[in-house]
């Protein structure tokens, strides 16, 4: 399945691409794999005629903002994000009328409508530069993730107006839960992503983006690593590194959304070229201006 996935993108002049979340074998058959901001990027960049995206709707959303004259197809349209749902454009907008002289930064992790309401969007790489950049009298609201705006305040010293979503799927992973691996395996590093809980975040040796987590496997002299994010991700590591040893500390740290897109899913949407994402010209070009603010800190 693999081969025919590759063999009907070379056909249709498509390019592949799937998160670092993803189901492996999905992972194994794409042309490229990392974070959200990073396929969307490469999608940009190349000469393809159609996006395959193997992740959930906001990210094709983002590929489509990026690349408006390219096709963009979301291998499995069901595929949505917790988080990312947990705040609507209509939410946002109240929020500005409380706080009207606040900037708006917005996580990727949002819908179109909500980047269109924002003024920067950021990633979990550069959440803290972007804040940190911002005049230090105005206020700052920072929409969805708490767990990221706490980890932000802590890098920065700033106090954010906080909206309270989260991602359930890094929510399992607790300290009981890092503890009794750490115990299990002393000599592991704990590697982090900023939207695990607080009290998390302080145990790790390191609090990393999924990029970030592999670049630091790839530099660490170390031989053993806890990875306190989705499980997916592990998959590349290991690939990547295989003489190191990659842990989950909970088999609950699985986005069921990741896992919706299959092999048998992703040939099908490309052979019928079905659920393209598109969005109207003017939601697209307002998320745009967010999107691009925040490329600028990259």
């Amino acid at each position: 399945m693999q081969e025919e996935l590759r063999e009907l993108a070379r056909e249709k002049n498509a390019l592949v691409i799937a998160h670092n979340y993803q189901r492996s074998e999905v992972q194994d058959a794409a042309d490229f794999t990392g974070d959200s901001l990073e396929l969307s990027r490469t999608a940009a960049r190349t000469g393809a005629e159609i996006i395959l995206f193997c992740g959930v709707h906001f990210m094709a959303e983002t590929a489509h903002i990026l690349s408006p004259q390219k096709k963009v197809l979301l291998a499995e349209i069901k595929a949505g994000c917790p988080m990312a749902d947990m705040i609507t454009a209509g939410d946002l907008r109240r929020m500005k009328a409380e706080h009207p002289e606040a900037l708006v930064v917005a996580y990727v992790n949002t819908s179109a409508a909500v980047k269109a309401e924002t003024d920067i969007c950021c990633t979990s790489a550069n959440a803290a530069t972007v804040v940190a950049n911002i005049p230090a009298d105005r206020e700052i609201i920072f929409v969805p993730d708490r767990n990221l705006a706490l980890y932000v305040e802590k890098k920065t010293g700033r106090k954010l107006i906080k909206w309270d979503g989260f991602c359930p799927t890094h929510e399992y992973i607790t300290v009981e839960t890092i503890l009794k691996t750490k115990a299990e395996r002393p000599e592991a590093l704990v590697i982090a992503h900023p939207e695990c809980l607080p009290e998390v975040q302080d145990l790790a040796d390191a609090l990393e983006s999924t990029s970030g987590m592999i670049r630091f496997a790839q530099q660490s002299e170390a031989k053993t690593f806890i990875i306190a994010t989705e499980m997916g991700l592990n998959h590349r590591l290991k690939k990547e590194n295989p003489d190191k040893e990659f842990i989950s500390p909970t088999k609950k740290a699985i986005c069921p959304n990741m896992k919706m897109t299959t092999l048998r899913k992703a040939i099908e949407t490309l052979r019928q070229e079905r659920y393209e994402i598109r969005l109207d010209e003017e939601t697209r070009l307002k998320a745009l201006a967010a999107v691009e603010a925040m490329v600028s800190y990259i």
